[in-house]
């Protein structure tokens, strides 16, 4: 196939002019064009995680940057379907089976392979997941509140509709995906989370751009993962997260900084946390994983967040207010965290319902937006209390000693006055 140059970006209103090679290239793609899920970096410890696991104690850090009670004070995603196309979502863990809407799920891959023989891809409602890809990313969206652990999902009432539509074999195409968008608005989702992108930097199968703009036109709000071939500087145009309208979300650490796998470009939108993200896996418990795949979701559930809270707001206002409130190094948009580190309380609060925003602006004064305070988190009572407390018995033994000094001193004194009294 001759290499086709990559075109310009397109706008909502036309689309760039093709090339013969190109359109040569697009044709041949839409029966090729595989999906990948984005490979994660090196030291997530997904190797070592085993379905089932076992359940998280800890509430972890990327939920301790947030005042959780303070978001949920303001919306908690209920009413809000999120879709998510994936690998499927298993609905045998306990903080998941209350979230996903399996009436609306549905199964793309392939039910025999090239011989004719059946394959086992379990249900056909996307409820099953061997990869624990998708397991995990719905769990930092819609998780539900349970007892042993601190994971919870970011948007904890929305619902969930799972689109079970790659595996660890990369059968997912740019077609089936293409589809899987369609359905999913038709089935009524509100937000769309797609997690993986194309293997080819060549743009692929043109239906799944126009899945894309369907979605769109439908005030459906698309998350992408931005992908994690971000090292030594890669840069490479990922698809769906660099089409027009997508919120592209790169990955960023615990000091609000781009995770060295994060691809960065000028299609980033926002960056959220992607290092050592637990969430949600097969059969129950939690793991551990690293990638924009898990920091897509949590922007995803910010989403939800905010349609729930402003339904008549259009996909386009959501996604500007996500972008407007982010933690911002520079007072623009950047290339590696786009226009900052998602800020879901601010999203929520720094808000004039009655005029959204419509697109980002630069804030003037920026110089560096300042890494999260992640405290740990404390069951009984909390640091200033423990404080108070010691403090208090500091205070109580101080006066206690004194008092007890003061009553020996007496005692000693009496005692000297009787013996002098005796002896003279």
């Amino acid at each position: 196939m001759p290499k086709a140059p990559l075109p310009g970006r397109r706008t909502r209103t036309g689309t760039a002019p093709r090339t013969a090679a190109l359109t040569a290239a697009v044709a041949l793609m839409a029966a090729t064009s595989v999906l990948a899920l984005p490979a994660p970096d090196a030291r997530a410890d997904s190797g070592r995680c085993t379905f089932p696991s076992k359940p998280y104690r800890g509430r972890p850090w990327a939920l301790q940057r947030v005042n959780l009670d303070e978001l949920w004070a303001q919306s908690t995603g209920k009413g809000v379907q999120v879709a998510v196309i994936d690998t499927g979502v298993d609905i045998r863990h306990p903080q998941l089976k209350p979230a996903v809407d399996a009436s609306k799920g549905k199964n793309y891959l392939p039910t025999r392979n090239a011989g004719g023989e059946k394959i086992d891809r379990g249900d056909d409602r996307g409820t099953t997941d061997t990869v624990g890809h998708g397991t995990r990313v719905a769990g930092i969206i819609a998780a539900r509140p349970a007892r042993n652990t601190g994971f919870v999902g970011l948007a904890p009432d929305a619902t969930i509709i799972p689109m079970k539509q790659n595996n660890a074999e990369g059968d997912g195409t740019a077609a089936t995906l293409a589809q899987a968008i369609r359905d999913a608005v038709d089935a009524g989702a509100d937000v769309i989370n797609i997690s993986q992108d194309t293997a080819n930097a060549v743009r692929p199968d043109i239906r799944l751009e126009q899945a894309v703009d369907y979605a769109l036109d439908q005030e459906v709000v698309v998350v992408a993962s931005a992908g994690n071939d971000g090292l030594g500087g890669n840069v490479k145009t990922t698809y769906p997260a660099s089409y027009k309208g997508v919120l592209a979300v790169a990955a960023s650490d615990r000091n609000n900084e781009r995770a060295p796998f994060s691809q960065s470009g000028e299609f980033v939108g926002v960056a959220a946390p992607g290092v050592d993200m637990i969430s949600t896996v097969p059969g129950g418990g939690h793991c551990s994983d690293n990638g924009t795949s898990f920091s897509a979701p949590y922007v995803a559930a910010v989403a939800a967040l905010l349609k729930a809270k402003y339904p008549q707001w259009t996909a386009q206002q959501i996604v500007a207010q996500i972008e407007q409130t982010a933690e911002r190094s520079i007072a623009g948009r950047d290339r590696l965290v786009g226009w900052g580190v998602v800020d879901p309380v601010r999203a929520l609060t720094d808000v004039d319902p009655a005029h959204p925003v419509e697109s980002p602006e630069a804030r003037e004064g920026v110089t560096r937006a300042k890494a999260p305070s992640v405290t740990p988190l404390h069951f009984g009572e909390t640091p200033d209390e423990r404080n108070q407390r010691l403090a208090t018995y500091v205070t109580v033994g101080s006066l206690v000693l004194t008092a007890a000094l003061g009553g020996t001193a007496v005692a000693v004194r009496d005692a000297r006055r009787r013996h002098g009294r005796t002896s003279g």
